[in-house]
């Protein structure tokens, strides 16, 4: 009967129910918030609610489907990654980063502001993309995360960490889980939540028709691009996926998309030693984007284990390619500052169960979000 039972946080499906027990939805979201400030609660421990809501809620739907099944802390304290299982027994990871807005610049001068958290969010079990660099990859594709399930990752950050950001960029592609997750963050925009949809990131291989779709479900979304590499033949290499994907076709649709947003657009660009982090590749890179308003992210790869098919790009290397980008282009660049590689919570590194990890440690830093601005 256990594995019935559904998450309260299904959107669709607890309001299809109550719509079919004349139940008014507004009731909704006053039970979202009673289960976010109690998450160990009864039903019956919620006040106000018409009768008939009491025996359908104990019938079908549970306040968590999902347990922390562990807590890791970075030796810094800056990373936490959350091991969580779900209903049918699998795990997806999330990650909480602890930020230092004042550490960014807004005019010239330290932005205001303080520490906050930015919550890393996984939206598959596993994923099918495949990417040679990612240890997520060697998971293959398990299962999609209901939209219950992505929320509840929220909701068990939210009673460790005051979360000001969500950035899907855990495991899995999320734009090959689109209806669960434009609804997720429908919800997580909505109350009790009342994320700003300008502090949510969605990363994506670049699913050509997703991309299209996501401006018009979803405005002001923020949207981050792995494209790794300038030309199609290293994406294909590194990327198997991006054979779907072609690289012209991929930049009309951020075209088109940027013209709708009115939008930077985020690119992420992971420093793969004699791979892609050559000045002739980061030539290419600069003028393949130098038409759009985008922020590129550098990323250092990060090694995952008996895996690692690559090495991590030389320091003088990642600032030569920064340069050339910034100084022959314009274009905004930055470096990610990694963090939680202590506990394999770094970027590429969210896997269940994979062995021989390297280890380092990060420190406060600014956020993508806070680039933009």
């Amino acid at each position: 009967m256990a594995g019935t039972f559904k998450s309260v946080f299904d959107a669709s499906l607890i309001t299809a129910e109550f719509q079919n027990a004349q139940i008014n939805a507004h009731f909704i979201p006053l039970i979202w918030r009673y289960v976010l400030q109690n998450p160990n609660c009864q039903w019956e421990d919620i006040p106000s609610l018409p009768a008939s809501a009491y025996p359908l809620l104990r019938s079908k739907f549970k306040p968590s489907t999902s347990t922390l099944h562990s807590v890791i802390h970075s030796t810094d304290q800056v990373t936490t990654k959350l091991l969580i299982k779900l209903q049918n027994g699998a795990f997806v990871e999330a990650v909480i980063m602890r930020y230092d807005t004042r550490l960014g610049k807004y005019n010239g001068k330290a932005r205001p502001g303080g520490p906050r958290s930015t919550l890393c969010i996984s939206s598959q079990v596993g994923c099918k993309m495949g990417c040679k660099f990612c240890a997520t990859g060697s998971m293959g594709f398990k299962n999609n995360l209901s939209t219950g399930e992505i929320l509840e990752q929220l909701v068990h950050a939210s009673h460790l960490s005051t979360i000001r950001n969500v950035v899907f960029m855990g495991m899995g592609e999320p734009l090959n889980n689109y209806s669960a997750l434009v609804e997720a963050i429908r919800v997580m925009t909505a109350s009790p939540f009342q994320l700003s949809p300008r502090k949510i990131t969605v990363s994506t291989v670049g699913i050509i028709h997703a991309i299209k779709k996501l401006q018009h479900d979803i405005p002001n979304l923020n949207l981050a691009v792995s494209l790794h590499a300038p030309v199609q033949d290293i994406r294909c290499q590194i990327m198997p996926a991006a054979r779907a994907f072609p690289l012209d076709r991929l930049m009309d649709a951020l075209a088109e998309y940027q013209k709708k947003c009115q939008q930077k657009i985020f690119i992420e660009y992971i420093m793969l030693d004699g791979v892609n982090d050559e000045e002739q590749h980061a030539h290419k890179l600069g003028k393949l984007l130098e038409t759009f308003q985008v922020v590129v992210n550098l990323i250092p790869f990060n090694p995952i284990g008996d895996l690692s098919h690559f090495r991590t790009s030389q320091e003088d290397k990642v600032t030569r390619f920064q340069k050339i980008l910034r100084e022959v282009y314009n274009i905004r660049t930055t470096v990610r500052k990694q963090m939680g590689q202590d506990i394999s919570g770094a970027c590429g590194q969210l896997v269940v169960d994979l062995p021989n990890k390297r280890f380092n440690s990060g420190d406060l830093v600014t956020d993508i979000e806070d680039l933009k601005m």
